[in-house]
């Protein structure tokens, strides 16, 4: 499954994330999380790096995705 998003150059509000930009964030991390290690070579990243983005909360986004 493949996600876009997208945020406009300039926001007028104070940044966040909506709730379906969380809600696409957690299911991410999750889905990181399931990966065996194997995979995680595939896509080239390591098993304790995958572990820690997956722990991440959900309000520490990319500030790209905040708007």
């Amino acid at each position: 499954m493949r996600i876009v998003l997208s945020h406009p150059a300039s926001c007028s509000r104070p940044a966040r994330l909506s709730f379906w930009n969380a809600y696409a964030l957690w299911r991410s991390r999750r889905a990181l999380a399931a990966l065996d290690p194997s995979q995680l070579a595939d896509v080239g990243i390591t098993a304790p790096d995958a572990q820690a983005e997956a722990q991440r909360p959900v309000w520490d986004a990319p500030a790209s995705w905040k708007c």
